[in-house]
């Protein structure tokens, strides 16, 4: 699997805001097939920062209605990656 096709999307919550804020981590939705270590060098490779430490979870389908008709959400992946105190990444900032 080639570096740019790990970090899909960056998350842009207030919850992520807010850890971006206080403890300089940064979530993003990763394919379902990445593990830490592909996630670590993707986002070193691709802002050019230093990766402390990836937190990853699978996030559960959720079921969603149109009218009588029932549809579930795709499962998907999270990273929640922290980098070293004196770095920061440049997407997130002023968002």
């Amino acid at each position: 699997m080639h570096l740019y096709e790990i970090l899909r999307r960056p998350l842009t919550t207030e919850k992520s805001t807010r850890l971006k804020d206080d403890y300089r981590q940064y979530a993003f939705e990763v394919d379902l097939r990445a593990n830490k270590t592909q996630v670590k060098e993707a986002v070193e490779n691709a802002f050019k920062v230093n990766v402390v430490d990836v937190n990853m979870m699978r996030m559960a389908r959720k079921r969603r209605r149109f009218g009588r008709r029932v549809v579930y959400t795709p499962i998907w992946k999270k990273a929640i990656v922290t980098i070293q105190a004196n770095q920061r990444i440049d997407l997130f900032e002023g968002v």
